[in-house]
């Protein structure tokens, strides 16, 4: 969190850290995992767009709870299909049918420009999924185990008697929009707290062990272990549901504290403050300009994204660095 001895007076305002260079550093290090561990498993879920809820690992009949799928229409052409709990909805452009990076349609789930690799190619998709899985575990506890040295947990992150006092409070600030200021600005919110307790200690580690459910080998290491999740099949689905195509749609407060810590690390580290009124915002400095200032910038790196991991899929080099994933 923020040092107040790290302050530079920088004619009527100053400089501080939000955070210190590690935390930066693994925040940084998150966003790229998670945005990678997602394109991915949208293409893995690509190669069959379909959730069940079957239980076991054994297939019951039972139809599937999500389907994206593709039809001929003598009228129309293809058409992409999504249907849920079996309502079907039509969803042409983006789901089940979309252009191809060529701008040809192609019946494919999720479009070329929300997967990684932009073209079906499953074994590649599941080398760069497993690799950036274990990239997220090693930077979590490296993350965890700094944090507790360094007490950034117990200084930053814990919550005290007055901070839970002041839930309430601090839910009508956020409906109303009211930011803090002053030196309250330096530091997290009790609903950051909690929100960042939640993701670390329950919602990634929860996506965790339904990754290792689908193991084989763990469940012959603890046998039985997986029925904690209703049985290997539906753990499967589940984390394919929660974590795979929807990381972070299907968790709010996951794809929250991922936009949180993003724009935390990347603009608030070293926010102009006044230096007369120490830790309230500089007016050139405001949210607002700080998001569209984000938003432009996540455009334009999006792009370079893409293509640089398909340059990198089809090197001849990298598809080995990824297999030290598996």
């Amino acid at each position: 969190m923020a040092s107040t001895s790290a302050g530079t007076p920088v004619g009527r305002q100053y400089l501080y850290y939000r955070h210190t260079l590690p935390v930066r550093l693994m925040h940084w290090t998150n966003v790229v995992a998670l945005t990678i561990l997602l394109m991915s498993g949208l293409q893995i879920f690509n190669a069959h767009p379909r959730l069940y809820w079957a239980g076991k690992s054994s297939y019951t009949g039972a139809p599937p709870i999500l389907d994206i799928s593709a039809r001929e229409s003598a009228e129309a052409g293809m058409v992409g299909t999504t249907r849920i709990f079996g309502k079907e909805f039509v969803t042409t452009g983006v789901l089940g049918v979309s252009n191809s990076a060529t701008g040809e349609p192609s019946a494919r789930g999720f479009p070329w420009w929300l997967t990684i690799p932009d073209n079906p190619w499953l074994s590649m998709a599941r080398a760069w999924h497993l690799f950036f899985a274990w990239v997220l575990l090693i930077n979590g506890l490296g993350y965890v185990a700094y944090s507790a040295a360094s007490r950034h947990l117990a200084r930053d992150l814990a919550p005290d008697r007055k901070d839970l006092r002041s839930i309430g409070q601090s839910i009508r600030d956020h409906l109303r929009f009211r930011h803090p200021q002053g030196e309250a600005a330096k530091r997290y919110n009790v609903l950051q707290k909690l929100a960042y307790l939640v993701v670390i200690f329950i919602l990634l580690p929860l996506i965790i062990l339904m990754g290792l459910a689908m193991s084989p080998w763990m469940d012959s290491a603890l046998p039985g272990w997986v029925d904690l999740f209703g049985g290997r099949q539906a753990a499967n689905h589940s984390f394919r549901l929660r974590v795979a195509p929807g990381r972070l749609c299907a968790h709010p407060r996951l794809r929250s504290h991922c936009f949180w810590a993003l724009e935390s690390s990347a603009l608030d580290d070293y926010r102009p403050l006044s230096h007369s009124d120490r830790g309230k915002p500089a007016m050139n400095n405001t949210p607002d300009a700080r998001r569209r200032f984000l938003l432009q910038t996540l455009g334009a790196a999006g792009t370079l994204f893409l293509a640089g991991c398909q340059r990198l899929s089809t090197s001849e080099w990298f598809p080995k660095v990824l297999g030290a994933g598996e």
